[in-house]
C-alpha cells in the first residue's frame, strides 16, 4: 500500500492506492473492492430505513467492508435530530458487533458525538472525516479517543495548516472525499505541512491503518 484514501465517493482503481469508497445501502455497488457503508444523516429516508438497515447489516459483515459509515449527526439535515440520533446509534452498535471502525460525518454536533461515544461505551475506532474546525475542538476529540481525517479542507483552506500540524502522527488520516485532486496531492501538501518526507508520511499513515483496521487486508 503506497497511499491510503480514508474517504472517497469515487473509485479510481489506481494500483498504488487503497481506497475506502463510501457506499450507501440503496446504491450498493458490488464491484467496489473495499468500502465503507452507512446512511448519511442528510439522506435519511424514514420510509426506507428498515430496508436500508437490512442491506447495511448484510454488507457490513463482509470482509470487503472495512468500516461503517459515513454516518453521523448533522444539524442542517431536514430529518429530526431524534431520528438522526437513533439511526446513528444503530450504526455504532452494528460497528461494535462487527468490530469495524466508523467513518463519521458531523456538523454542529460534536459535543453530542462525544457524549454518545461515552454513553454507549464504544470501543472500536471512530474517525471523523473532513475535519475543518479549530485546534481546541481537535484536542477535545483527540482526548475523547477519536481519529481525525483531512483532505478537502487542508487543500482549500490554508488556515487549517496549524490545526493539522498539531495533530499527533498516530491520530490522523488523509482523504479526497469529493474533490478533483488526487490523494497524492493531499499527501504532498500534508507532508509539506508536517515538514517530513512523503515516504515517511506514507509509513505513518500505513501504521495508523494497521492500528485502526487491524491488518484486515
Amino acid at each position: 500500500m503506497q497511499y491510503f484514501n480514508l474517504h472517497t465517493h469515487k473509485f479510481t482503481a489506481q494500483p498504488d492506492v487503497l481506497e475506502l469508497v463510501n457506499q450507501y445501502p440503496h446504491e450498493f455497488d458490488a464491484d467496489i473492492p473495499f468500502y465503507s457503508i452507512g446512511i448519511h444523516p442528510l439522506f435519511i429516508k424514514e420510509t426506507r430505513l428498515e430496508h436500508d438497515f437490512q442491506i447495511l447489516d448484510q454488507k457490513s459483515a463482509l470482509p470487503e467492508c472495512l468500516a461503517i459509515g459515513e454516518c453521523g449527526l448533522d444539524k442542517r439535515s431536514e430529518t429530526s435530530f431524534d431520528i438522526q440520533f437513533s439511526v446513528f446509534e444503530k450504526h455504532l452498535l452494528l460497528a461494535e458487533k462487527n468490530r469495524k471502525p466508523v467513518v463519521i460525518h458531523c456538523v454542529s454536533a460534536f459535543q453530542e458525538l462525544i457524549e454518545i461515544k461515552k454513553r454507549l461505551k464504544i470501543t472500536i475506532p471512530i474517525l471523523i472525516h473532513g475535519f475543518s474546525k479549530k485546534e481546541q475542538l481537535a484536542k477535545q476529540l483527540l482526548d475523547a479517543g477519536f481519529y481525525l481525517s483531512f483532505g478537502k479542507n487542508i487543500i482549500q483552506n490554508p488556515d487549517l495548516k496549524s490545526v493539522f500540524i498539531s495533530i499527533p502522527n498516530d491520530r490522523f488520516f488523509l482523504e479526497t472525499d469529493t474533490i478533483e485532486e488526487g490523494i497524492q496531492d493531499v499527501y504532498a501538501l500534508a507532508a509539506k505541512y508536517k515538514n517530513i518526507d512523503i515516504e515517511d508520511l506514507k509509513k505513518i499513515i500505513e501504521l495508523n491503518y494497521k492500528t485502526v483496521f487491524n491488518l484486515r487486508i
